[in-house]
């Protein structure tokens, strides 16, 4: 089965803080392809990668980068899929480098950007895009969020059983 998501990372130093984008692709059941394409180091297979997305099935485009950022938006120039960015931690900034440059794009050209290191919801979100004609995969999320809803409610009962004190004593 083809990839419905393309996920390019920066750097390889970049996959520890992609973990949780990988595991709910995973429990979703979301078709995906991890490449590592720099837009600094090889642009050129970084243009090839984003205009050969919609020819291999590809529905969604993630870019996760560090520091400059420039992925997204050299991703976003070259394909007309939707294009979700991750700005990434690590640098003296703290990730808020990799944020602006993610989230400040030109007109035409929109990237649209999670929070620093929420590679988790881009996962969701591009799973939410590709579910758009996928029932199966909106069934799947509808599933997945009312497990969160019962996980939240079920530590609602137990916080008011033992109260904020006893609660955070008990390991919440």
């Amino acid at each position: 089965m083809s990839p419905k998501v393309l996920v390019l990372l920066g750097s390889d130093s970049d996959l520890p803080r992609m973990q949780g984008l990988v595991s709910v692709l995973e429990e979703l059941e979301v078709p995906y392809e991890l490449a590592l394409a720099s837009a600094h180091r090889d642009p050129q297979r970084v243009a090839e990668l984003a205009k050969g997305a919609a020819q291999r099935g590809v529905a969604v485009l993630i870019a996760a980068a560090g520091m400059a950022a420039h992925l997204a938006g050299a991703v976003a120039a070259n394909t007309i899929l939707p294009v979700i960015g991750v700005p990434l931690s690590g640098s003296a900034l703290s990730g808020v480098d990799a944020l602006y440059s993610t989230v400040q794009m030109p007109k035409g050209m929109p990237v649209a950007t999670v929070g620093i290191d929420r590679g988790d919801n881009a996962a969701y979100l591009a799973a939410q895009i590709v579910a758009l004609t996928d029932q199966s995969l909106a069934a799947r999320i509808a599933r997945a969020r009312d497990l969160q809803r019962e996980q939240l409610r079920q530590k609602d009962r137990r916080l008011q059983e033992l109260g904020p004190a006893g609660y955070l004593e008990a390991g919440r």
